[in-house]
Order: structure tokens, then sequence, then C-alpha cells
């Protein structure tokens, strides 16, 4: 065998050819990226529409399947699709159909779609079999004067037949809809817009082309609408992208807290996120549940319905919803972002584009879309005119046009005849042989004359309108109005103020609260302003029911967002946010304070003190003991508490803390014992000292302990009441200056008659006291019935208590007129002589 017979130039020869590898690779992959950019990824900054989409409603306004026209099998419209236009696979393009058809995808729907067309939930569409559709009536607009030669066209994949390289698209579709795609290299996500909002903005930017993207935000397009509505937070995102082509925004679910009849709160979600898949949502908050990652919803419900959405999220009656719902933000898709990625084919090149830019491309595409359709029309009006021009002179010489025509053998031998007898042209001469007979009565002449004139003056005035751009300009204008009258809405996505980068609290507003707690530890929220201001002489307003064994305690006032510390009797302290105390009605009791702190089963709170970060007035916390120890510590040694709490003193094992005060630093500070005597020194006496100090004497308890603790800020007088209900006010000026640790001075001569001192508190005289005894008995008395005295008088009885019964706790309340004068001095029906020290 010849080895030369199969050598390198025999395959060589016109069949092989040398390449590098590398670069064919390079060149190949390039083209197939540019395809996918250019033919199948990226939209048109045009039309909005990637070709897919436009080939869809191009076959369907082909096959004539417009809204005012039955629907058809959607099998039939893929087929048309996939067998003139475009080279892919039916399920893509069924898919994209279904897609045109949903509410939740699309702000405005192009395709009408009949049978099921899949859900929120992730439903995938019934089979192209099954379901029928038809154009919608807003994606006439698209097409509208298509037939007047105002796109460009361009063969098919195969060269038999034609399509529009772009569609006219007589309202923004870009934005209005806008799309998602996904191409080699790089990607596309724009976000839908309002119909009304777009086309104002378009109209803003042809009006003036300088127009600034901060003026377009704040007149004319506020931001995205999503067709599923919710809430946008914040415009910083909003701005950047509108000003780049790129940014990111953050969408809420909208939601709404309400109460049940048994008192149980509960959230009810009515909106959420954009592609947001609604059973994929409710799923990982079940799933959150069971993990037991979010603590206090008792129950999850589904309820939506062809009307909506509604997600019923039921939660105990201790658990806060605010909280629970920033945890559902943060850990669900109740809160999505959003990525705006401005990327669209400009003259078949991807480029990235802020508002302003895609607006400007649309209304060139627009201008000559107008110029086009003027110049069809005029060529159109023109031609008519010049047959009409031909019609006319036949009539004028009727007799010898029947005659020319009557001596000619055909209308070959005619036609030229005519057009030398009479100057007509060949189409003149044609539209003349082809005249009916009927055509040459008076009316048709007449007819024929107003035709003519009409004709002449729209072509004048399609001459005006190629001469005179702002006219063109304002024909677009026009068009966009009738559009937008036509088919515009409100608004669906409401826009809230807030940040990215916002923590939870701050995703709360800010509002003045009260918080209460009573005797046996139930603790509440109300908004401040359930207690109107009223002129004197009002009658109140009734607060929680007084039961018959409990009272409030502490009344405190502050914000939403300030911060709430809890002093407990072993000396801890616990701190949150003054919204994470649940809200009740001002007639509830709340909820035990248990529910809140990791309290032990025999510690309860002795303080509630508000703390603010900023602009605090209050530098100092002032402690104090059973045993009569106190300490000072800096507010700020409390900027960090752990949530199952921090040591705020060190106690000793007979010893536990009775009160904590807040203090500018500059305050006098009384402290009272059981045994009646009282001291009344400076803070300032006392050093500031490290949160878990164990503090100095700072009163010599003699035997006795500790039963409460005021200062000079709080009130004019000393209220001291007795544990047999005795009682009486004096003038805080009674009682000397003294150094801390000393034994003090009498308050209240103790006697077997009014027993031991239980309670101390500084009033301004004028406020209501209410005591209760431990066998459940509540008495509210007004303070201005209770006469002034001297330190060492034994005071007057302020209640009977049955034998047995003491006074267990007092409480300082605002004034009620409410309460009868005489039910308020009722018990007060023994006074004693007074006794000077």
């Amino acid at each position: 065998m010849d080895d030369n017979k199969y050598n390198s130039d025999t395959f060589n020869h016109g069949k092989i050819k040398n390449t590098d590898v590398s670069k064919e690779m390079r060149d190949s992959f390039l083209s197939y990226s540019m395809s996918v950019i250019v033919a199948r990824a990226l939209p048109d900054v045009r039309d909005g529409m990637k070709p897919v989409h436009r080939r869809i409603i191009y076959a369907m306004n082909d096959l004539g399947i417009t809204p005012d026209k039955p629907h058809k099998k959607s099998a039939r419209i893929v087929g048309e699709v996939i067998g003139k236009y475009h080279p892919h696979g039916d399920i893509a393009v069924y898919e994209t159909m279904v897609r045109m058809a949903q509410e939740f995808s699309y702000r405005y729907p192009l395709v009408d779609g009949h049978g099921n067309f899949g859900s929120i939930d992730g439903d995938g569409a019934a089979a192209m079999r099954y379901t029928e559709a038809r154009m919608s009536k807003i994606s006439n607009e698209l097409m509208k004067d298509i037939q007047k030669e105002t796109v460009n066209w361009i063969d098919n994949y195969d060269g038999e037949e034609r399509e529009p390289e772009v569609l006219p698209s007589r309202f923004p579709n870009l934005l209005v809809n806008g799309t998602t795609g996904i191409a080699v290299g790089m990607a596309t996500n724009m976000a839908p817009h309002n119909l009304n909002e777009s086309i104002d903005a378009a109209i803003a930017v042809m009006e003036n082309p300088d127009i600034t993207v901060q003026d377009l935000m704040e007149n004319y397009i506020t931001g995205p609408d999503f067709p599923t509505g919710a809430y946008i937070l914040g415009r910083s995102g909003i701005k950047q992208a509108f000003e780049t082509g790129r940014g990111s925004i953050i969408m809420r679910s909208k939601t709404t807290v309400d109460e049940l009849s048994n008192g149980k709160p509960r959230i009810v979600v009515t909106e959420i996120p954009y592609m947001v898949n609604k059973a994929n949502l409710v799923e990982k908050i079940a799933s959150l549940v069971r993990e037991k990652m979010i603590d206090g919803i008792t129950d999850l419900r589904d309820e939506s319905n062809r009307v909506g959405i509604r997600i019923v999220i039921e939660l105990r009656k201790d658990v806060q919803p605010d909280v629970i719902l920033n945890q559902l933000y943060r850990m669900t898709a109740l809160q999505s972002s959003f990525g705006i990625n401005n990327i669209v084919l400009v003259d078949n090149a991807p480029k990235q584009l802020g508002i302003i830019d895609i607006l400007k491309h649309y209304i060139n595409h627009q201008i000559e879309v107008t110029i086009r359709r003027t110049k069809f029309e005029l060529r159109k009006a023109e031609d008519r005119a010049h047959i009409l021009e031909g019609l006319k002179i036949a009539l004028d010489h009727i007799d010898e046009i029947i005659s020319t025509i009557r001596n000619s053998k055909d209308a070959n031998e005619a036609m030229p005849r005519l057009m030398e007898n009479f100057g007509l042209s060949e189409i003149q001469a044609k539209a003349i042989l082809d005249m009916q007979f009927r055509r040459l009565t008076g009316l048709e002449r007449d007819k024929i004359e107003l035709e003519y004139d009409e004709l002449m003056a729209f072509i004048a005035d399609c001459k005006d309108i190629l001469a005179n751009h702002s006219r063109v300009v304002q024909i677009i204008k026009d068009e966009l109005t009738d559009i937008k009258n036509k088919y515009g809405d409100k608004r669906r996505s409401e826009i809230i103020e807030g940040d990215v980068d916002m923590e939870d609290e701050d995703l709360i507003p800010v509002e003045d609260i009260v918080i209460t707690m009573t005797v046996n530890g139930y603790i509440k929220r109300i908004p401040a302003d359930t207690y109107r201001v009223q002129n004197r002489g009002g009658k109140g307003i009734k607060g929680m029911a007084v039961n018959e064994d409990d009272i409030i305690d502490q009344f405190l006032s502050l914000s939403t967002h300030d911060y709430l510390m809890a002093f407990t009797s072993k000396g801890k302290v616990y701190r949150m946010k003054g919204y994470n105390v649940p809200a009740s009605s001002r007639t509830s009791k709340g909820i035990p304070v248990v529910n809140l702190l990791s309290l032990d089963k025999d510690e309860k709170v002795r303080a509630l003190v508000s703390y603010k970060r900023e602009n605090n007035e209050s530098k100092y916390l002032f402690f104090v003991t059973q045993n009569g120890i106190v300490k000072r510590v800096a507010v700020d040694e409390f900027e960090n508490i752990r949530q199952t709490g921090k040591i705020a003193i060190t106690l000793k094992e007979d010893d536990e803390l009775i009160g904590v005060k807040a203090t500018t630093g500059e305050d006098e500070i009384i402290i009272a014992g059981s045994n009646g005597k009282a001291i009344r020194f400076k803070e300032t006496d006392i050093r500031a000292m490290g949160r878990t100090a164990s503090g100095v004497r700072g009163f010599n308890v003699d035997g006795s302990k500790v039963i409460g603790m005021s200062t000079n800020h709080e009130g004019n007088y000393i209220l001291v009441i007795s544990e047999k209900g005795y009682g009486k006010k004096s003038s805080l000026d009674d009682y000397r200056m003294t150094k801390r640790g000393a034994k003090g001075v009498m308050t209240l001569k103790i006697t077997e008659k009014n027993g031991p001192l239980v309670s101390l508190k500084a009033v301004n005289g004028d406020e209501d006291c209410m005591i209760m005894t431990d066998d459940g008995i509540v008495i509210r008395i007004n303070l201005e019935q209770v006469s002034t005295y001297g330190r060492g008088a034994q005071g007057v009885r302020l209640i009977n208590t049955s034998e047995g019964s003491k006074v267990s706790t007092i409480a300082i309340v605002e004034k009620s007129d409410e309460i009868d004068e005489s039910e308020a001095t009722e018990n007060i029906v023994e006074k004693v002589e007074n006794s000077e020290e």
C-alpha cells in the first residue's frame, strides 16, 4: 500500500482548514453571547419587549385574536409563534405567555387568559391544550399603527415570513411592566411602574429635557408600583436606581394588627412583596414556629381567596405583635429586596440606563413612529387625491371619455388614449376605466369633490406636522394622555419612610406611651394620648378597673424607643424597649411581668425607670436596700444589659432591694424606716460606684427596715402611712438635712394604736392616694382632704382596718373628680392631738 495515498494534503485539499482553537472558541462564544443578548434575553428600550414577547403579541394580532374576538386555544397561538417566528421550544413560549397573563406578575397584563394560568402560590398553569387566550385591551396600544409602516420589518428565522423589528408601543411598556432576563455575562431586572405616573414622567421629559431625577420623583413618578402592592421602604434605593439604572429597594408586606374577642392579638397580612411565593412564605413561617426560632405564634392560617390575600397569624396574649412582626420581616419573605438593574438594548447593544435616559429613548421612538405614520398617511392621501383629480377630469369631460372608451377595442387600447387625450396618469386612467356608472350621478360628483377637499386639508395638515417638531411632540402628548385616561389606575405600592439599614426597633413608630404596673405584678403599655388633656373641672377618664386585690403601683411615661429598666428585689436589672411591653386597653389589667422577664419564683420588680440615650436629664441611679444600704451609679453603667438581666447591686443574704430612683446628681434623698424615722441627705454624700458594688450605709435602720425612698423633686410634702391605716402630710422643710448613715428624725410617732410605718411618698398634696390592705380592701382619697401636721404627730385615720388586717400598699395617682368628697373623707374619722418631737 502506498503510504502517501492518505497524506495530509489529500485531507486538507478543499475540505479541512487549519485554525487556532482558542481563537475559534473565543469567536464562537462571542457570537453565541451576542445572539443570546440581542435575540433572547434583553428587552429593547423602545417597546420594552424581548423577542419572544414581541412575537407572541404580533402572532396573536396577526391571527385576529384581539380583545373584541373570542379566546383561542393557547396551543394554537404557541404553534403560530414557533412555526413562523420563534425558533425555540414551545414550553418557553407558553410559559412566557402565561406570565404575560398573570395579574400578580404583570402590572398591566398583555394577555387575557381564560382557564388556569397559575397562582401566586407557585401553582403551574394548565397545559396549553386546556387554556385559551387573546390580546388584552392595553396590548392593542402596542400594535397600534403597525400597518402604517411605523417600524422596520425583518425576515424570520427561515426567511419565509416577515416580523416587526420593534412594536410601535404607544405607551412606555418598559417602565410600566418591567422585565427580567438572564443573558451571558449580564442580566436585567426592571421594576414595573404605574401607568399614570410613567406617562406623566414621559410628558415632563418632553417639556423639560433637563429635568432632574429629584424633580421627577417629587412631582411625577415616585417609584416602582408592583402588581402585588405592599410597601416600599424608603426612597434612597429608588433614587439611586432612577439615577444610575442600578439599585436595591426593600419591599414589605402590608399588615394590620388587631385583637380577637378573647384578647389575643393577631397579625393579618393583606399584601405581600412582588415575586414572593405565598405558599412558600406560609410554610417558612410555620417552619420557624416549629423550630422555636419565633416564639409566640399560636395559629397560622392562609385565608386567601379570589378577592385578595389574607394570611392570619394569631399570637399569645402576652407577646408584643410589633416584635413578632419584626422577626418575621427579618427571617421570612414578608420583607424582601428587589434589585433593580436596568440593562436594555439600545441600537442592539446592551446599556445600563437611568430613568431619564429610558424615557428619552422611548420619546425618540415615538417621534419616529409619529413621523413615519404621518408620512405614510400623507402618501396614501396624496395617492387618493391623485385618483380623485382624475375622476374629476373624467366627470368634466364625461362624453369625450365615454366616446374614447367606446371606440377602443379593449382596456389596453383605451388606457393610452385616455392618458394622451386628457393628460391623465396611468393610475388615473385605470381608475376611470374601473369607475362604475353610478358615479356619474350628481350626488356622487358632490361626494368626490367633498372627499377631495377633505383630503387636501388633511395633506396640508400632514405637511405641517412634518414641518413642525412641536406638533409632533404635542401629538405624542395627546395620545399618551388618552391612553392614561383610558387605562390608568391608582398606585398599589405605598412608599413609606425608612432606610434599608434600619434596625428592627426603628421600624416601629416613635410615640409617647405610659407603662403601668400593679402591686401584683401586672404590666401593660397604653398610648399617652389615652389620657387626654382636660380643662379644670373635667370628669377625667377611667383607667384600669380597680380590682379587689390589686391596684396600680407604678406609673411611668416614656417613648416606645426609650429604654425601660426593671429593678428586682434581688438586685438584678432587666432592660427592654418601651415597645416590648405589650399594648393593652386602658381598662385591662395587662400581663404578668414574669412573662416578660426571667424572674425567680420569689423575685419581685421593685422599680421601673425610663432611660433615653440622648438628651437624658437623669445622670445617676440611686439605690436603697431594706437594711439601709445605698448606692449611686452612673446611668451609663447600664448601657448593655443582657436579656437574662444583670446584677445592679450586690446584696447580702439577709437584704433585698427596696427602691431605685433616677437622679440628676444634685438631688436630695429621703429614706424612711418602719420605726417611724426618716433621714434627708444630699446624694452627693454618696460617691458614684460601679454597677456591681455593694454600696455604703445610708440610713441606720436601728433594728427596723427601710420601707420607702423619695427625692425632693417628687413633691413638697412627705406622706407617711402606718400599718393600721393612720397617715399624715408633713412639709419637706420640716426634715433637716443630715449626713448619710444617721438614724434620722421622727416622721411619724409610732404607737400601738397606729402600728409601724409601711410607706413614705413625696407628694405635691393635690393627688389621690389609693390604699390597699392585705385582705383586699381598697380606698381612694384625695390628699387635699388630709391635713398637714408636724413630724412628731401620730396622724389621722385614713382607712378603717379590720381586726387582723393591715395596710400593705399605697399608690399615688392623679386626682380624679369622679371621687365624691364625702366618700373621700368618710374614713378620716379620728383625729389625735398633735405631739411634737
